[in-house]
C-alpha cells in the first residue's frame, strides 16, 4: 500500500529524510503517526541493515499503531513485532529484536532490556538505526523516556558512536507551566536537548493544516455555585469534630476543607502521625483524607456517591478496633451514618453539574450517530458517572451506552489490558456510544467518529486540554467544560487557552535562533543533564549504602506492629520485594486469590496479606517457580525505623539500605530441613 503524504506532511519530514534527529509538531489529527510510517519505510529501504523501535507511552498505542499504521504500509515487506506489557514475549525481547526489522512496544519494555544482562532479554541503543517516540513531550524529568534518553545523551556526549537516529512525535511540547515566553522558551529547549532533536512544524502549509485539522467549538457549560448543601455541611462538621479530637496545633495548620490543598495537607499529616508513632494523629489524618474524597466527590457526582465510598471505608474497619481513637471515629461516623445517608437521598440538593452535564449529554445524544468522551479525573469518578448515566431515564431514552475506560493496573478500579482493548474496540465499532475515562483515552486514541468531548471537574495542563479537544475528530464537533462559575476548572482552562498562545509563540521565537547558537544551548544543557544524572546516581548509591538490612526494622504503617527486619528481606528480578523468613508467617493472615492477567516467567500470584493485628493490607503471596510460596511485601504499607528515625518511603528504591537479590538454594534452605544440600 502507497503511503501518501499531504503538503504539510512532506514538509515536516524534509529533516529525517536527511538523517538529522527531529520532533514533528502536528496537532491531534494531524497525521503524525502517517509522517512516522513514511519516514520508517523510506529509513528501512535505504539504511544498510535498518533496524527501527516505536516507542509509545500507553499499552493500548501499541496495538493501534500495529493494527491501523505500521502493518497495513509495512507488513508485507518488513517483520513487525508488536511487544506490550501483557505479551509473553516481552521475556524475549533480545531475540525478538534481532528478528525483526520493526518493533513497536511501550518505553518500559525496551528500559527493561537495556538494564537486564541476560543474553535473549538484553538489546543496547546501537542496535537500533532509528527510534520513534510517540508523543515525545513526555520526555524531561523522571519518564521512562527521559531515562532511555539519558543514556543516550550520555553516550553522545563522550562522543560514542552508531547511536540511532531520533524522531519524535507530538502535538504540543508545552510550556512547563511557565507563563513567561523566555521560561518557556526554556522548557521548549530542553525538551530538544533530551531528545538531541530540533522541533519542524509546517510553515508553508498552514491553511491546508487547518483545513485537514478542524477545531471543535469550544463551550463552556457554565453552573452557579450550588445554594444550599446540607450533606457537604455535615460532613465538615464531623471533620472539625475529628480536628478537635487532635492537638489543637495540628488543626489550625489544615488548609481548605473539599480542597486537593487539604488532601496534601492530610497526607502530610499521617506521614509525621506515623514518624512519630502517634497513632492519634495518623489515623485522624487517614479519616480526614475519606471525609475529604467525599467533599470531592459531592462536588464533582452525586451525594450518594459520596456517601456510599464513606460507608464501604467504615463497613470495612469496624471488626478491627485498636484503641480509644479507633472507637471515637468508628462511633462518629456510626452515630452520623441514618443522617447522612438521608441528605445524600434528598434530590433537592443534588449537584448542579450534573444537571448540567445531561443537559450537555442530551443535546449531542438527539443525534443517533453521537459519539462523544466523557473525561474525569479519577478512576473512581469515572465508576460514579457510569452508574449516574445507566441509572438516568432521560439519558438512557436518547439511548446512551456507556463504557469505561481507565488505565490498565491491579488494583480495585484498574482495568486489564484486555479489558482497556474490548471497550476501545466497543466504541470504534458503536456497540458502546460514550466513553467514560480518565486522562489514559487523551493521548492517541484514534477515534475519527467522536464528534463531542466534555472536560467534566478536570484540572489539567495546557497540553492534556489540547490532546483532550484533539479526540473531537468529526466535523461540527463540540469540546465542552462543564465547571462551576469562578470556579477552579473554570480559571485553569482559561489559563490553559493562554498557555497555548504561548507555546506558539515559543515555537516562533525557537525559529529565530540560529542554527550554531541552537547546537551551541543544546550542547550545554546536554552536559549539565549528564553530569546532574551522575552525580545524581552517586547520591543513590550513598543512600543505599546508608545502613546494613540488620539495621533496618519494618512496622505495619496503620498499628505499628514491628514485623521484621531488613534481613529478612530479598528482590525477586529487581521488583519484588519478599520476606523469606518463615517467622514472618505468624504477623499475617492470608485473604482472597489475587488474579492477573498478565502470566510472569518466574512466578504466580498468591494470595492478598493483611496485618493479623489491625487488618491493614499488606501486599500478596507470590508462588516462585512453582515450589515455594512467599510473601510479597507493599512498601506503602509499613514504615522503617533505622537508627536515623521513622520514615514512610513510597516505593522500594527509596530505601536506605542495600535489599540483597533473592537466591533460591541459599535463601531456601531453611525451608527445607530435610534435604542436605551442603554436598
Amino acid at each position: 500500500m502507497d503511503c501518501n503524504l499531504r503538503p504539510y506532511q512532506e514538509e515536516v519530514v524534509q529533516a529525517a529524510l536527511r538523517g538529522e534527529n527531529s520532533i514533528i509538531w502536528l496537532p491531534t489529527g494531524g497525521g503524525k503517526t502517517r509522517t512516522a510510517v513514511y519516514i520508517t519505510k523510506k529509513h528501512l529501504e535505504t539504511t544498510a541493515n535498518a533496524k527501527v523501535a516505536v516507542l509509545v507511552n500507553k499499552v493500548h498505542l501499541v496495538d493501534q499503531h500495529f493494527a491501523k499504521e505500521f502493518r497495513p504500509y509495512l507488513g508485507s515487506t518488513y517483520k513487525i513485532a508488536a511487544i506490550s506489557g501483557d505479551s509473553n514475549e516481552k521475556d524475549l525481547f533480545g531475540c525478538l529484536v534481532k528478528a525483526s526489522d520493526l518493533v513497536i512496544c511501550t518505553a518500559q519494555i525496551l528500559e527493561n532490556a537495556l538494564i537486564n544482562m541476560e543474553e535473549e532479554k538484553h538489546v543496547e541503543l546501537t542496535d537500533f538505526t532509528l527510534l520513534v517516540i510517540d508523543e515525545c513531550h513526555h520526555t524531561q524529568k523522571e519518564s521512562v523516556y527521559n531515562k532511555i534518553m539519558g543514556r543516550y545523551v550520555e553516550k553522545k556526549v563522550r562522543k560514542e558512536g552508531n547511536l540511532p537516529q531520533i524522531l519524535g512525535l507530538t502535538a504540543s511540547p508545552g510550556t512547563g507551566g511557565n507563563k513567561q515566553l523566555d521560561k518557556a522558551v526554556e522548557h521548549v529547549l530542553q525538551i530538544c536537548a533530551n531528545l538531541d532533536s530540533v522541533i519542524v512544524s509546517t510553515k508553508e502549509f498552514t491553511p491546508v493544516l487547518q483545513k485537514v485539522v478542524p477545531r471543535p467549538k469550544k463551550q463552556y457549560d457554565i453552573v452557579e455555585r450550588r445554594t444550599l448543601d446540607p450533606f457537604g455541611d455535615h460532613l465538615k462538621a464531623m471533620m472539625l469534630m475529628i480536628h478537635e479530637y487532635m492537638p489543637p496545633t495540628v488543626s489550625r495548620s489544615l488548609r481548605e476543607m473539599g480542597t486537593q490543598e487539604y488532601e496534601a495537607d492530610v497526607v502530610e499529616l499521617e506521614k509525621e502521625g506515623v514518624k512519630k508513632e502517634n497513632r492519634l494523629i495518623a489515623q485522624c489524618a487517614l479519616h480526614l483524607r475519606q471525609y475529604n474524597d467525599a467533599l470531592l466527590i459531592n462536588d464533582t457526582v452525586r451525594m450518594v456517591d459520596a456517601f456510599r465510598g464513606l460507608d464501604e471505608f467504615y463497613n470495612s474497619r469496624k471488626t478491627k478496633l485498636l484503641d480509644g481513637t479507633d472507637i471515637f471515629l468508628q462511633g462518629l461516623f456510626d452515630e452520623n451514618r441514618v443522617e447522612l445517608k438521608q441528605l445524600a437521598s434528598n434530590d433537592r440538593y443534588e449537584n448542579p453539574k450534573l444537571a448540567q452535564l445531561q443537559c450537555t449529554l442530551q443535546e449531542e445524544f438527539n443525534d443517533e450517530n453521537s459519539r462523544a468522551i466523557l473525561f474525569s479525573k479519577t478512576r473512581r469518578g469515572t465508576h460514579c458517572l457510569f452508574d449516574w448515566v445507566n441509572s438516568n431515564p432521560e439519558l438512557q431514552r436518547v439511548n446512551i451506552r456507556a463504557g469505561i475506560l481507565t488505565g490498565a493496573g491491579t488494583g480495585a478500579n484498574h482495568m486489564t489490558q484486555n479489558e482497556q482493548k474490548e471497550t476501545i474496540k466497543h466504541f470504534r465499532t458503536g456497540i458502546l456510544n460514550l466513553l467514560i475515562s480518565t486522562s489514559v483515552a487523551e493521548e492517541g486514541l484514534d477515534i475519527p467518529e467522536c464528534n463531542l468531548v466534555v472536560r467534566y471537574g478536570l484540572l489539567t495542563n495546557e497540553i492534556a486540554q489540547q490532546q483532550a479537544s484533539g479526540r473531537a475528530r468529526a466535523m461540527n464537533s463540540v469540546y465542552s467544560v462543564v465547571a462551576e462559575e469562578g470556579g477552579r476548572e473554570m480559571r485553569r482552562e482559561l489559563t490553559n487557552d493562554q498557555q497555548k498562545i504561548t507555546t506558539k509563540k515559543t515555537n516562533q521565537q525557537q525559529q529565530k535562533i540560529t542554527h550554531s547558537e541552537f547546537r551551541r544551548k543544546i550542547s550545554k544543557l546536554q552536559k549539565i543533564a549528564v553530569m546532574t544524572r551522575i552525580q545524581a546516581e552517586r547520591k543513590k548509591d550513598e543512600r543505599k549504602q546508608r545502613y546494613s538490612p540488620s539495621q533496618v526494622q519494618f512496622q505495619c504503617r496503620e498499628c505499628f506492629l514491628l514485623v521484621c527486619s531488613g534481613e529478612d528481606l530479598r528482590k525477586i528480578e529487581n521488583a519484588h520485594h519478599v520476606n523469606i523468613n518463615p517467622e514472618f508467617e505468624r504477623h499475617y493472615i492470608a485473604g482472597g486469590q489475587v488474579v492477573l492477567e498478565k502470566s510472569f516467567e518466574d512466578w504466580e500470584p498468591g494470595r492478598v496479606i493483611s496485618c493479623k493485628n489491625c487488618g491493614k493490607e499488606w501486599g500478596m503471596e507470590i508462588k516462585f517457580k512453582k515450589v515455594v510460596t512467599l510473601p510479597c511485601l507493599k512498601i506503602k504499607s509499613f514504615s522503617m525505623k533505622t537508627p536515623g528515625g521513622k520514615s514512610t518511603p513510597r516505593q522500594w528504591k527509596d530505601v536506605e539500605f542495600q535489599v540483597k537479590e533473592f537466591d533460591f538454594l541459599e535463601d531456601m534452605s531453611s525451608h527445607f530441613h530435610d534435604l542436605d544440600l551442603d554436598e
